[in-house]
């Protein structure tokens, strides 16, 4: 390669000025060019780490607050439980009194109408020994032609109703 002929006189001088156009290459961006990039830089890691800094502070705030979430939704949750368990309590209390008055109503009409039923019971037998008296008085005084004592046509019939 003629450029890396070292028998040139003209490779030394070339050279020497790559070396002076390096070296001032090599000043001007270190003191001029680079000194912005590395403070752009350093800003950018700055923000970055503030950034950083703030999404974290941000996660506690919002682990804070799902938490406090958490508990008052379970403290609503045990509320709503609870009302749940007294409206079920206050129910069953009502319907047991409405039964209760229910069964009441019913043992009274019960015991009014087996009254009833005592009391027709009653008449019925007793006008059945009426009924009983004068048809054994009616047979016996058409059957002999003569009427029988009442007295002891109602003992009479008391003693077939007994037996």
């Amino acid at each position: 390669m003629p450029q890396l002929e070292f028998g040139n006189p003209l490779i030394l001088s070339q050279v020497l000025w790559l070396l002076v156009i390096f070296g001032a290459l090599y000043l001007i961006v270190s003191k001029v060019a680079l000194p912005p990039v590395a403070s752009v830089l350093e800003e950018r890691a700055a923000r970055i780490a503030a950034d950083l800094e703030q999404a974290r502070a941000l996660k506690d705030e919002a682990d804070r607050a799902m938490a406090e979430a958490e508990k008052a939704q379970a403290k609503a949750r045990a509320e709503a439980q609870a009302a749940i368990r007294a409206a079920i309590e206050r129910a069953k209390a009502e319907a047991a009194k409405a039964e209760a008055d229910q069964a009441a109503r019913l043992a009274k009409q019960i015991a009014e109408a087996e009254a009833r039923i005592a009391e027709a019971q009653a008449r019925a037998e007793t006008t059945i020994e009426e009924v009983a008296v004068a048809a054994a008085q009616a047979a016996t005084a058409r059957l002999i032609g003569i009427s029988p004592d009442p007295a002891r046509v109602q003992a009479a019939v008391a003693d077939a109703a007994r037996s």
